[in-house]
């Protein structure tokens, strides 16, 4: 058994335990979407395995539209952890809250795609380029929600024991991985050193799989109350958000009433 392999089948082991200790934990009742992304991480990784075995010639098609699938149920992941920290506030906050933060990640992942290039792919096809680009795109996303979420941990009264600060720590560390493999594949050539650093970014994910596993087998720390400080400006934002949201809605009607009137 070559090493890829190994480290295919021992990360399948690795995502079915996470699965398992969420399942346990009944994680989908705070995170339904990480839940998701574990549960086809694990499918998917397992039937990618098996249409290589059995039919080759179909796994670049498999493994494309699984990169696709994975993206979008790690952006939804991100979008409910943002939303998960915000608990204590939530009874607060009005409806529209989460679709606005949702679609202040998707501006910042927007605003990071002409950045993020496709390292190494230049002599690609356009769709493999543009797939890819989704993914470092998606890469470079978590890494910047993971440092902010760190950074910001205490002022969002969150700690290391935190389910949100936990999945983010694993989405972010093997991020950091692959991006940086990407930036040293862009100067290598395919060879043994190449082939090595792939094994490198896989046993990464491993990692990320272990803590984990580790962090949903411990019992989970009683979420904290904002400080009456951090209550307020996170009110006001939310209030500034919802006044910019309503005038916009209004600004064609009021044009309308305008240009009727002359």
């Amino acid at each position: 058994m070559s090493l890829d392999t190994a480290l295919w089948l021992v990360g399948i082991v690795g995502e079915g335990a996470v699965v398992a200790l969420l399942a346990y934990r009944r994680a989908w009742r705070i995170l339904p979407f990480f839940c998701i992304y574990s549960a086809w991480t694990l499918l998917g990784d397992g039937g990618n395995y098996v249409v290589l075995r059995v039919f080759p010639r179909h796994y670049e098609a498999a493994y494309l539209i699984g990169l696709v699938v994975d993206s979008a149920l790690q952006f939804a992941v991100l979008v409910e952890l943002a939303w998960s920290v915000l608990r204590p506030l939530r009874a607060s906050l009005n409806k529209s809250a989460l679709v606005v933060v949702a679609a202040v990640i998707l501006a910042v992942g927007a605003a990071i795609w002409p950045f993020s290039g496709t390292l190494g792919l230049a002599n690609s096809p356009t769709t493999w380029r543009n797939l890819v680009h989704l993914q470092q795109t998606a890469s470079v996303l978590r890494v910047l929600f993971f440092l902010l979420l760190a950074g910001c941990s205490q002022l969002l009264s969150i700690g290391w024991r935190d389910r949100e600060l936990q999945v983010a720590t694993g989405l972010g560390f093997y991020s950091i991985v692959s991006l940086l493999a990407a930036i040293v594949h862009s100067h290598q050539r395919l060879g043994p050193q190449y082939i090595r650093l792939n094994q490198i970014v896989v046993a990464s994910y491993f990692c990320s799989l272990l803590y984990w596993a580790y962090s949903f087998a411990s019992k989970e720390a009683e979420r904290r109350e904002f400080t009456p400080q951090m209550q307020s400006f996170l009110l006001a934002v939310a209030g500034s958000a919802r006044a910019t949201r309503i005038a916009l809605a209004e600004s064609p009607t009021r044009i309308d009433r305008n240009s009727g009137n002359r």
